[in-house]
Parts: structure tokens; sequence; C-alpha cells
């Protein structure tokens, strides 16, 4: 599809949860957003704003309670094999989504699922570990890897399978230094290469710098959605996210690069 046509439209978005005792929690609110191919967007906001279930509602594995959304111009429920074909998620722990005995069988597990022949798995089984720099380690078992080399399979594995569009949510939780600026590497290699990332983080000092946009959700609602300084500018301290210009001066300073 052409870079900034929609990918997805959604409409009113509602989901609420029942923890129990008659008690409910809502947590998407009327969510309105366009999300275009080939762009990077930043959704920020505290814990429990909504940020997950947002993730997990755009890529098919949690249906909302109300509203519309649309894959690229089709009802999602309509469009769920192209959909799971051209999207792909990093999870917040990597170890959640890792299920081969080396790095190379875990990237190797998407296209197998997808029927490939066997030259065409290891063929994108090599590109990818290529791609993300662990080629070295094709051996390894995952769980001898670092933080942000685990990150760095878990997108390689979604490069494996072709998927153009990338959710990372918290892609920098538990990392340090050297691990985030491996994932930040991965993240403006995506970003160059023109797939559409979505970066859920309250983190934006780390990663500012790359957006396109920026939308903050609180407790379910869109409070702000715009360019990253228009919605710096307009930021309240009741939405729980630290506008960075204070200790990184401009946006283009926001990153560990």
């Amino acid at each position: 599809m052409p870079r900034n046509s929609p990918l997805f439209s959604i409409s009113n978005l509602v989901k609420t949860f029942s923890p129990g005792k008659g008690t409910t929690v809502s947590a998407l609110s009327g969510v309105n957003m366009e999300i275009r191919e080939g762009e990077l967007l930043l959704i920020a906001g505290a814990n429990g704003s909504g940020k997950t279930v947002l993730m997990l509602i755009l890529a098919g594995l949690m249906d909302p309670d109300e509203g519309e959304l649309l894959f690229r111009g089709q009802p999602l429920g309509g469009a769920i094999g192209e959909l799971r074909r051209h999207l792909g998620l990093v999870f917040q722990d990597p170890d959640a989504q890792t299920v081969g005995e080396t790095v190379a069988e875990d990237i190797a597990f998407g296209p197998k699922n997808l029927g490939l022949s066997k030259p065409a798995v290891m063929e994108r089984v090599q590109n990818a570990l290529e791609a993300l720099g662990l080629e070295h380690k094709r051996d390894w078992p995952p769980r001898n890897l670092s933080g942000g080399e685990k990150r760095r399979l878990a997108v390689a594995g979604v490069l494996a399978m072709g998927c153009g569009t990338i959710i990372m949510d918290e892609p920098f939780a538990n990392l340090d230094w050297p691990g985030v600026v491996q994932v930040l590497e991965i993240i403006r290699q995506l970003k160059n290469e023109g797939k559409t990332v979505i970066l859920l983080t309250h983190e934006l000092e780390k990663v500012l710098a790359f957006a396109d946009r920026l939308i903050i959700l609180d407790r379910g609602i869109i409070r702000e959605d715009g360019k990253p300084a228009d919605v710096l500018d307009r930021l309240k301290d009741s939405y729980g996210v630290r506008d960075p210009r204070r200790n990184y001066g401009a946006v283009e300073d926001c990153t560990w690069l």
C-alpha cells in the first residue's frame, strides 16, 4: 500500500472489563484514531492507560465491546488473515513469545506456519539473522541472550514473516543502556525501511526524536494526538506523561542514540 494511506481507522472504540462484585472497569472509552502506512507512531500513557488493550485489539487478539475497526478499509473481522500476515507484535516480555530451542529455530517458527517451503524458510531466517545482527548467535538458546538481544530476536521473527507493521509494547522495559541502544537502532532501521512502527511507551526521552506522531492515552481516552512538539506543548501533569524536553531541550534531542 502507498505510504500515508490509511492502515487502521478506528471509530468510537470501547472496551470494559468486569473484575467482579458487580463492578466494571473502562479500559478504552470512545477511542477515535487513524494510523497510516509507513508512520512511526508513539502512544504514550501511564500504566493502566489502556495502551496494551489497544494493542491487542489492533492485532485482532481481543474484541472491542463497541465501535468500528477497519484494516485497510475493510472491517477487521473480514480481514483477519491479511492482518496476521502483515502485523507483528513484540511484547514487553520477549520471553513470552520465544518458542524455539535456538535463535534460528525461533525465527523459523513463523515462516513455517505460513506454509513456506524449507528453502524459503531458510532464506528468510538467514536474512532476518543478518538484518538484526544475530547471525553469530544463530545456534544459541534464546534464554542465553541479553535483554536487548531477546527483543532483537522478537523483531527478527516478525520480519521473517514478512510483516510490514510492527507494534512494540514498552520496548525499553528492564533494559540497560546497551540494550536500549540496540532496540533504538532497530527502530531507526525499521523507520528507514518504510515499515509502520507503533510504539507503546512512557519513556519518551529515549525515542521521541524518531516519531512522526504522538498520541497521549489517559484512562482509556485519547487526550492528545498530533506532531510531538505540539502535543507536548499541551501536555497536562494529570496524564502521567513527562515532557522530556525539560532535560533534552528539543524533540530532536530526545533519543539515547
